[in-house]
């Protein structure tokens, strides 16, 4: 039995469906019952994730957990202590579950996290890997009672060439759930893997992706024709496909993967196979990026000039080579298969 949290997201909607359609016995752990998963589903309702939530009707005879229940990321969050609240959903809730699932003899979870846990860019040619860890972040007394706990900050440390403080809350809380995953699976013998994907992309995608889509659909002019950075993406078919290589390969257990689809494209190179993708021109001005860049920074958009124009690579040649694992589709047919979906839409 696999237990899927998160099971109506964009992840999790999709992941449902593959693994239905692969035969497996399937629970989804749900806000509330919805009509929109197969009707053969079983679903638990659970309500809102929070550190003391009781998964006992969730786990049992559940052998696998795919934990993608999460507090996104958001451009523009309004809560008052943001990292409290990434901290409540993302860390202690994450960590409630592990231990209540290690507790009911769950053999292991997958834990989908991000590839913010590393950083936020990358310098030209030198990729994430999956070997940067997060730093230890030393606890002791009370603390280690609610690993880790929700009114504190972190010891400094590196990871990737990033301090653990120079992390956005999202990316620290995600960090924080990490270490207390590890530090579990030590404790109770709890497989644990993580998975730290970039930005996702795929039919039905939202946000950013799909203003993207709508702008070059529109055929709205952009000033994003000369940008020569480097981004690493997966297809959401691609990070499925690894989620379901994890859930039973012998070697992912206790191990941390990075996942994109094994090409990297710039900004520029992106909404032009993009635009073909939609069948419609890419009108891209070539405005030079160091303008670009200077004009987002001056309007206070500093953060949208970095995902614009910096350069964020991830390596996967571990997940190749530990778990004998490609990507199954290509930039290309992704990009073909997240417009088609976005047409689609449209119609």
């Amino acid at each position: 039995m696999i237990l899927i949290t998160g099971a109506t997201g964009f992840v999790g909607s999709a992941l449902i469906q593959h693994l239905h359609q692969q035969g497996h016995t399937l629970t989804a752990a749900v806000r509330r019952v919805t009509d929109s998963l197969p009707p053969n589903i079983q679903q638990i309702p659970i309500g809102d994730l929070h550190p003391d939530t009781d998964w006992t009707p969730a786990l049992n005879n559940v052998d696998t957990i795919i934990h993608l229940a999460a507090r996104v990321h958001v451009m523009h969050d309004t809560a008052t202590d943001p990292l409290t609240e990434f901290r409540r959903t993302n860390t202690a809730a994450t960590l409630n579950l592990a231990q209540q699932a290690a507790t009911a003899g769950v053999r292991r979870l997958i834990y989908l996290s991000s590839i913010k846990v590393n950083g936020e860019s990358t310098a030209p040619g030198q990729p994430f890997t999956a070997e940067e860890t997060p730093p230890n972040l030393p606890l002791s007394g009370e603390e280690q009672e609610t690993v880790p706990p929700l009114n504190s900050s972190p010891d400094k440390g590196r990871l990737g060439g990033v301090s653990s403080n120079d992390l956005d809350p999202y990316g620290q809380s995600k960090q924080e759930a990490e270490q207390g995953l590890r530090e579990i699976a030590e404790q109770t013998g709890l497989e644990i893997v993580i998975i730290r994907p970039p930005l996702v992309y795929g039919a039905g995608v939202k946000a950013n992706f799909h203003n993207m889509m709508h702008w070059l659909h529109k055929g709205i002019p952009l000033p994003l024709g000369n940008i020569h950075n480097q981004r690493s993406l997966v297809a959401l078919p691609n990070l499925i496909d690894l989620i379901t290589t994890c859930i039973d390969h012998p070697a992912a257990a206790n191990q941390t993967f990075l996942v994109a689809d094994g090409e990297d494209l710039s900004t520029t190179e992106l909404l032009q196979r993009l635009s073909r993708a939609l069948g419609k021109p890419a009108r891209l001005l070539p405005i030079p990026q160091s303008w670009l860049e200077t004009a987002l920074t001056l309007l206070g958009k500093r953060a949208i000039a970095q995902r614009l124009c910096g350069n964020l690579q991830v390596d996967i040649s571990k997940t190749r080579d530990l778990l004998d694992w490609t990507p199954p589709i290509s930039v290309d047919e992704a990009l073909r298969q997240t417009a088609q979906a976005y047409l689609q839409s449209q119609r």
